[in-house]
């Protein structure tokens, strides 16, 4: 999660291990606590400096471990193993049910006890008369009558204990059911629980339940018991919290835009984007922050957002289980709005606590300054694992960041792409090619017409400003060129992207043409194809 240059992708790291606790809605997983690692990282900051920033720059190509068990290093095999164990014997005496509100402690009858504490006296003499208990406890009625009633009543129990075999003579009138009655002595154990997480069992023959206890495992470094810990507690949570009936709440569309799923990045990761600016609109942040009920309600539509999104992965041993996370800091409310960070930090914590590796790597694009320097200062607390699927972005360089994890045609448009809502030419499937067009240049892109039919093409100049012009050139010599549109500035404030079509009645070529006459380079993004007549 880097920059493309190699510069700014240093500054860019560095200036970003930060983030996981104040950014509203990372999902997903949010990124692993740094308990017992902060405080070696915090000794070795200050030295190592510039050494530091070079390994973050370099860990920024994070890439995701195996999730095929054959493929694990040994210790971590016997890791999966020993929680596999511990999990096989809790879900045997059903450890993972809920527990009842401490009604284990009813027992406060102890209170007679406390009581008869204050004769300890009397049952010392109980114990001096074992042979004669009906005897003193006679005597110890006339010392003290409301303890006696309490000791008569024990010494009954204890002389109605011996009498066993009235119990046995009512069996034996009743011989002929001594086999069910040995079968209701011992009955069957029952069966173990059956714990789901996302729709997979915790245990079963499906290699889906190994990928799922591996996200722990690697969120506990292989401690088997740390994260055997870890998954009960998330499944407590999750049947405390409702999210299976989370999942069938009518809980609105008003944040749509602020969190939203769009595309694939290279590697076949959803992506999902956070835009934090959306918050500006009053009252958009009223409804939704300003009590405790509206951010309860905004918690509550987060987790059903992630759940859903987690449900349409791929949980097999090479499918893809993790999701891409874009966070857009434009414009998004400073750290003096309270409600947001409230409801941010809470979120954030669930996620942290109950959502193991499901993130493959956080952009954060359009990053102000003040977020790089709040960032530095949490940069210690972070693991360096953590760090590295952190990239950071500053306006200027969020497109071609996006564009280093997330092919233009899958970036939606408005972050510089392709990807557009509604009925389109061309589908996120068609790759875009990319050029960087020098200042003080011209650029021409020729499309081949052989054979008669429709050219379809559309093209983009990241921030414009500059000329653009097509024509078709004949391959017939002394025919005639066609101007198919004639040479004209596009600015940043114009159509961000250009689509246009040419019917091709004879063979030639279109030659479309970019001239950049300012002082920057700029990257100009098309594709194209022949529909058949």
């Amino acid at each position: 999660m880097a920059e493309e240059t190699q510069k700014p992708a240093a500054e860019v790291v560095v200036e970003k291990p930060v983030t996981e606790k104040e950014l509203p809605v990372p999902e997903p997983e949010v990124p692993e606590k740094a308990e017992e690692n902060s405080t070696e990282e915090t000794d070795k900051t200050e030295k190592p400096l510039v050494v530091e920033e070079e390994k973050i720059a370099q860990s920024a190509s994070f890439k995701e471990e195996s999730n095929v068990v054959a493929e694990l290093p040994d210790p971590e095999k016997k890791a999966l193993d020993d929680l596999k164990l511990l999990i096989q014997e809790a879900l045997n005496n059903h450890d993972f049910t809920a527990p009842l509100p401490k009604e284990d402690k009813p027992e406060e009858p102890k209170t007679e006890e406390s009581s008869s504490s204050k004769a300890e006296p009397e049952t010392k003499v109980e114990e001096k008369a074992p042979a004669e208990m009906s005897v003193v406890v006679a005597e110890v009625v006339d010392e003290d009558g409301a303890k006696t009633v309490e000791a008569i009543e024990e010494t009954i129990v204890s002389v109605a204990a011996p009498p066993p075999p009235q119990e046995e003579t009512a069996p034996a009138k009743e011989a002929e059911t001594e086999e069910p009655k040995e079968s209701e002595a011992t009955p069957p154990p029952p069966p173990p629980e059956e714990v789901f997480i996302w729709g997979i069992p915790l245990l079963g023959d499906d290699e889906k339940s190994d990928t799922i206890l591996l996200k722990f495992l690697r969120a506990r470094d292989f401690k088997a018991k740390d994260a055997f810990t870890m998954i009960k507690n998330t499944v407590v949570w999750r049947k405390e919290f409702g999210i299976e009936s989370l999942l069938e709440e009518d809980l609105g569309n008003e944040l749509e835009k602020v969190v939203f799923m769009d595309g694939l990045d290279k590697e076949g990761h959803p992506v999902c984007y956070n835009v934090f600016g959306e918050f500006q609109n009053k009252d958009l942040y009223r409804n939704t922050f300003s009590d405790e009920e509206k951010r309860t309600k905004f918690l509550r539509w987060r987790i059903q957002f992630l759940e859903k999104s987690i449900r349409k992965l791929d949980f097999t041993q090479n499918g893809i289980c993790t999701i891409v996370q874009v966070n857009d800091l434009k414009n998004s409310p400073g750290p003096g709005k309270r409600e947001l960070r409230l409801a941010t930090n809470q979120a954030l914590q669930l996620l942290q606590d109950n959502y193991p590796e499901f993130v493959a790597r956080q952009v954060f694009i359009n990053v102000p300054w003040w977020y790089l320097a709040f960032n530095r200062m949490i940069s210690p607390f972070l693991t360096q694992r953590t760090k590295s699927k952190f990239v950071f972005a500053g306006p200027s360089k969020s497109a071609d960041t996006l564009f280093k994890y997330i092919g233009p045609e899958q970036v939606p448009v408005q972050y510089g792409g392709l990807s557009r809502d509604g009925e389109q030419e061309f589908s996120t499937a068609e790759a875009v090619s990319e050029v960087i067009i020098k200042p003080a240049t011209k650029h021409t892109i020729e499309f081949p017409a052989t054979e008669a039919g429709t050219l379809v093409w559309e093209l983009r100049v990241l921030g414009w400003d500059v000329s653009y012009g097509a024509e078709f050139v004949p391959s017939t010599e002394g025919s005639y060129t066609v101007i198919i549109s004639k040479t004209r500035k596009v600015s940043a404030s114009d159509e961000p992207v250009i689509s246009n079509t040419f019917k091709i009645g004879e063979a030639g070529k279109v030659v479309l043409t970019i001239n950049n006459q300012s002082s920057k380079k700029k990257k100009l993004l098309y594709r194209s194809k022949t529909k058949a007549c």
